[in-house]
């Protein structure tokens, strides 16, 4: 089972679309979408952040069905990327490169916010430590939060929730050897 099919498997959830239309329109669910946004922003921080005297990439210009959205701290290319499903982000087998890339630092702000004991057991062998949407919020930031609620269309509280209850799922089912795997390990779960 691939990440796709633990992301899929979230739209029914407590999460996912709750009327016949959205479900029948085979679409992403709201929590889906944040965390897969969630990963391409980190990816995209990693990407950026990564190589030595490398400024941020300039945000392209908002198409005119993303006229932006106010007070959107990682507006620009997220708000495509999450429209498109990941669309062009993941496509040529580039999957492993950006989730991996994301999933590290993800977790590395998980461990600088103070959060590093329950994002460490999600990548452990062994049962996940929960952590409460307060922690998480925390740990994510304002910004973050706020950018992915915007975006995913869920209120602050719902992706907080959300994201406490499958975000350690989700970190488990891509880290199944106890440690961050390779970027050809990864393309092969997703």
């Amino acid at each position: 089972m691939g990440l796709l099919d633990v992301l899929n498997g979230m739209q029914q959830g407590p999460r996912g679309p709750s009327d016949a239309s959205a479900r029948s329109s085979g679409g992403m669910s709201p929590m889906t979408m944040a965390i897969l946004g969630l990963l391409a922003y980190k990816a995209v921080k990693h990407l950026t952040g990564s190589q030595p005297g490398a400024a941020p990439a300039p945000s392209p210009a908002p198409s005119p069905a993303n006229t932006g959205t106010p007070g959107s701290g990682m507006a620009g290319g997220l708000g495509d990327v999450l429209k498109g499903g990941l669309g062009g982000l993941l496509a040529g087998g580039a999957a492993g490169s950006v989730i991996s890339g994301g999933l590290g630092d993800l977790l590395k702000q998980f461990q600088q916010s103070g959060q590093g004991d329950a994002a460490n057991s999600w990548v452990s062998p062994g049962p996940n430590k929960q952590i409460s949407p307060g922690d998480l919020a925390s740990a994510l930031g304002a910004d973050q939060i706020n950018t992915l609620a915007s975006q995913s269309g869920l209120s602050r509280d719902e992706l907080l929730a959300g994201l406490s209850q499958h975000l350690p799922g989700v970190i488990d089912h891509l880290t199944p050897d106890g440690r961050l795997p390779t970027e050809s390990e990864l393309s092969g779960r997703i």
